[in-house]
């Protein structure tokens, strides 16, 4: 898996007809910026409404993966997802003039041959990529549906499908490269059963389908009314069940080939992740509502983690700037400062450290014999390490100083005890302006975050200097 950010070079459209609204349909590929993502735009809706492919989204998957967001819809977007992962793509465009894309052939097929033709590029800026670190599962009490995610080195997937059938019976699938995609899984085809496409029909969901866009697997005696049925529906002469058990003169382009069509769904649908995944699924009777279920799982551990995520520093590494620089900057003094050593400093960014031993004169009191440190105090700590990062930004700095002037969503989740290394991370959330900064700060000890918080604060001359 490459580690850079890839696209394609240029825009390719195709079109078909969909298969549930039997509505012919323009689908066009265009090249994203970085950091897009996968995204839907629908060109036949005033505004050109946009729709990111996320799970959040997900709002049907009786017949497909549906997505929905201010009352747009996209319908059936596993196929087409599931050739952007498998040919490794981050960031794509995708217009449609209708609310579901193309059918095809039932598969990804089309998807792939129309990106190769486009052409796909790496892009300056490097891909973020979530490393499974854990097992992490989900199941469906009620279906006995389940999907697990173990660590791995690559992105590797197994699916294992029961349908309870003599047609089918058991099969499994699996794809131990993202690069086997084109070769291995995108040429497979959906498919049915017999009883299935029965009820589509008396209910006039499958408007555009034949027998070239989805396998028929034949599971129950056919009557002859039903043969006609077909037959009108697939505008044929005649329909016909094989020996294998599949209507028509379809070949199957592998005997597991409704395994791996399921496996194609799982790609798709776990691109709804909105993450590049480093880890081995396996997934048990999959469907697409297990499938997306996991993935909002996933979306919100992933998310939870990024917030959490502690940054690595090595501190053998002699400090950016020491007590004694700090103190020619900061106009704090013992015992209220705060601040040890100051690790990184950038115009938009300070990463500085504070190591809490018993000595602290404020464990005095708090609490004799449990001793924490103060929310309060590691908040100041917090701004002191942010003072650094703007005082640096006028060419005096001992003649300033720097006052609260606001704290927002201040959030302490660990204690913070003797012993203790506190990292501390300020980042601008936008340019100062007159003076006045605000910052996301971060403190972490012990591979933890520890203590959050928005901080807003005013440089201003000291009036004694």
């Amino acid at each position: 898996m490459s580690m850079k950010q890839k696209t394609i070079q240029k825009e390719v459209s195709l079109e078909g007809i969909g298969l549930h609204t039997g509505k012919k349909v323009k689908l066009t590929f265009k090249p994203a910026t970085i950091n897009i993502g996968y995204k839907f735009i629908r060109k036949d809706l005033e505004g050109e409404p946009e729709i990111e492919a996320l799970a959040c989204y997900v709002t049907d998957t009786q017949r497909g993966t549906s997505l929905e967001k201010n009352g747009v819809v996209i319908n059936t977007s596993e196929h087409v997802l599931a050739a952007i992962v498998g040919l490794d793509i981050d960031n794509i465009i995708i217009e449609l003039n209708s609310p579901e894309p193309p059918i095809m052939d039932g598969s990804s097929k089309s998807f792939v041959e129309a990106l190769e033709e486009a052409g796909i590029e790496e892009q300056d800026c490097d891909r973020e990529v979530y490393e499974v670190k854990e097992i992490i599962s989900f199941k469906d009490e009620e279906t006995g549906s389940e999907i697990m995610i173990m660590p791995s080195d690559k992105y590797e997937i197994t699916t294992m499908v029961d349908f309870g059938t003599k047609i089918l019976g058991t099969q499994n699938a699996t794809i131990e490269n993202i690069s086997d995609f084109k070769e291995e899984i995108a040429a497979a085809r959906t498919f049915s059963f017999l009883h299935e496409i029965e009820m589509l029909l008396d209910n006039n969901l499958i408007k555009g389908g034949d027998l070239n866009n989805a396998i028929v697997y034949v599971d129950k005696k056919i009557s002859d009314a039903t043969m006609k049925k077909l037959s009108k529906a697939f505008n044929k002469d005649s329909v016909k069940v094989k020996p294998n058990g599949v209507l028509d003169n379809l070949n199957l382009h592998w005997a597991n080939e409704a395994a791996r069509h399921k496996l194609l769904d799982v790609i798709g649908d776990l691109a709804l992740i909105g993450t590049k995944i480093k880890g081995k699924v396996i997934a048990t009777k999959p469907g697409h509502k297990i499938n997306t279920n996991f993935a909002k799982k996933m979306m919100k551990l992933i998310k939870i983690e990024k917030r959490n995520k502690v940054p690595y520093y090595d501190l053998s590494l002699p400090p950016l700037m020491d007590i004694e620089k700090i103190m020619s900057i900061l106009p704090h003094r013992p015992p209220f400062l705060l601040i040890d050593r100051i690790i990184e400093l950038s115009d938009t960014h300070v990463v500085g450290m504070k190591n809490v031993t018993m000595n602290e004169p404020f464990f005095v009191g708090h609490f004799p014999g449990a001793p924490v440190m103060p929310g309060v105090l590691q908040v100041e700590a917090m701004a002191q390490c942010g003072g650094v990062l703007v005082l640096s930004t006028v060419p005096d700095p001992e003649n300033y100083l720097t006052y609260f002037m606001k704290m927002n969503n201040v959030k302490f989740k660990q204690k913070v005890l003797p012993g203790d290394t506190l990292i501390f991370k300020a980042e601008l959330m936008g340019p100062i302006r007159r003076g006045i900064c605000h910052m996301q700060s971060y403190g972490y000890a012990n591979n933890k975050l520890v203590v959050e918080a928005e901080l807003m604060a005013q440089i201003v001359r000291n009036p004694e200097k």
